[in-house]
């Protein structure tokens, strides 16, 4: 399927067919293609917790308003953040790059964040977010639908997965093969309403 085409048919699914799993080699390429997103620095923020133990996945759907793609999905991920990615030998990042260019990426990316706690989440928030939409589309390219979900208790399920103090879960992801199909669109804004050109309006 093609990049445009993945796009239009791309569409938010809940309810999937139970008994169906991803292979590893899938769930392996998926994954890969994740982490050809980008990041601001390299820094390459995102942990994708893969849930497989039923029992989890059955606790996490109490904690999601029983939402059944929570345990239903072939695949089911929670998308997290490592905040101090950027403190973590930065110098990993730019490993394949000259010398001189690696010293100085790593002294700008501890300029850039470590003052700033809200710029480490910002940019954090950021990357799992193109992550995510990566993750979508290309899932939609190998055939399976999805579901991005914020719906559920964040706290609660950072617990059940040993969430690191300095890490935050951003969102998770169903996947799976789709039992029906999505409902209509609901009402797309047109691009007249969301275009701004140069500048917004004076109020």
């Amino acid at each position: 399927m093609d990049t445009l085409t993945a796009i239009h048919s791309r569409r938010s699914v809940k309810h999937y067919d139970p008994d169906h799993r991803m292979s590893l080699a899938e769930e392996e390429a998926l994954l890969q293609l994740a982490m050809l997103s980008p990041t601001a620095f390299n820094i390459q923020h995102w942990r994708f917790v893969v849930v497989r133990d039923p029992e989890l996945r059955q606790q996490m759907r109490q904690l999601s308003w029983n939402q059944a793609q929570v345990t239903d999905a072939s695949l089911y991920l929670i998308l997290c953040a490592d905040l101090n990615a950027w403190q973590k030998e930065p110098e990993r990042y730019w490993r394949n790059a000259p010398e001189r260019m690696r010293q100085g990426i790593v002294q700008a990316i501890t300029s850039y964040y470590g003052p700033f706690a809200q710029t480490q989440r910002d940019e954090a928030t950021r990357s799992c977010g193109m992550a995510a939409q990566t993750i979508m589309l290309a899932a939609k390219a190998m055939g399976y639908d999805s579901c991005p979900m914020a719906g559920f208790d964040y706290d609660a399920v950072g617990r059940l997965i040993n969430l690191p103090a300095d890490h935050i879960i951003v969102m998770s992801i169903a996947i799976g093969k789709a039992l029906q199909p999505a409902q209509p669109r609901a009402g797309q804004l047109s691009l007249q309403e969301v275009r701004v050109v140069d500048r917004f309006p004076l109020e």
